[in-house]
């Protein structure tokens, strides 16, 4: 069994995200994936967190992930303001369209679980028109119920067959957070999380521009995409962030406060 690395985190809102630069947590996924290490990696937003802030059982999943990526803006400048001065997002349409580039040119193959058959051939035509060089292991739509133990332990053998060495993730946050924890172990390769990435990639959805990104405005761009499915979470989600938030950066200004006093700096 392969020892768990320990990287740099920051603490958001009590849950560990990763404090690595985006190259820098790249590499590693890479790193991990020539190995084809059993790994799970999550790409967070205010959604995820606060997800996890109601369920303690996805508390777990995400604090024994082996990468949290900081994907939302908000984190960023959470991670900046405790210590993290020059941490930058690491968004998860950047991993992916990375991992495709960059397994490219390292006999590498990317298996692609989840979303829909129409989602999954319009993102194969893409990438074999964007990434010619890129091997797809293959992809794999799933159904809406859960899989019945057969057909998870069938999938779980065509992954590990195929000789992937990263597996995308498409069902949803937090549904493929919870699956790819399940798998941890069972399948012989990094899992990835990515939820959104697929339509998007896909031309169904279109992604924010740069600006918009840069401001952490990509929750408003989505929302003015998808109104009737957005508009509960982000009202349950984005003020309770805030207050959470906020508190967080509160204590530890208090706490900063007494600990010069104390020392008498």
């Amino acid at each position: 069994m392969v020892a768990r690395v320990l990287l740099p985190t920051k603490k958001v809102l009590d849950f560990p995200i990763t404090a690595l630069r985006f190259d820098d947590q790249v590499q590693t996924i890479l790193k991990w994936a020539r190995r084809r290490e059993s790994k799970s990696v999550y790409v967070a937003n205010v959604h995820m967190l606060i997800e996890a802030h109601w369920n303690p059982e996805f508390a777990s999943v995400l604090r024994n992930a082996d990468i949290v990526t900081p994907d939302g803006m908000p984190l960023v400048w959470m991670m900046r303001k405790m210590g993290a001065l020059y941490q930058d997002r690491v968004a998860g349409m950047d991993i992916f369209l990375a991992l495709c580039q960059l397994t490219q040119t390292q006999n590498l193959s990317i298996f692609f679980v989840g979303s829909q058959t129409e989602v999954l051939s319009r993102m194969r035509k893409r990438l074999e028109r964007e990434f010619p060089q890129m091997k797809i292991a293959a992809m794999e739509p799933l159904p809406f119920r859960p899989l019945t133990e057969t057909e998870d332990e069938a999938l779980v053998q065509k992954i590990n067959s195929s000789g992937a060495s990263a597996v995308l993730v498409s069902l949803g946050c937090p549904k493929q957070e919870n699956w790819i924890a399940q798998h941890k172990g069972k399948i012989q390769a990094v899992m990835i999380g990515l939820g959104g990435v697929f339509p998007v990639y896909a031309g169904i959805h279109k992604r924010a521009p740069r600006v918009i990104r840069d401001l952490g405005l990509e929750w408003l761009y989505r929302w003015i995409q998808e109104p009737r499915r957005l508009c509960g979470r982000y009202a349950k989600t984005i003020p309770l962030f805030i207050w959470l938030a906020t508190k967080q950066l509160l204590s530890s200004s208090r706490i900063a406060a007494v600990f010069l006093h104390e020392t008498g700096d």
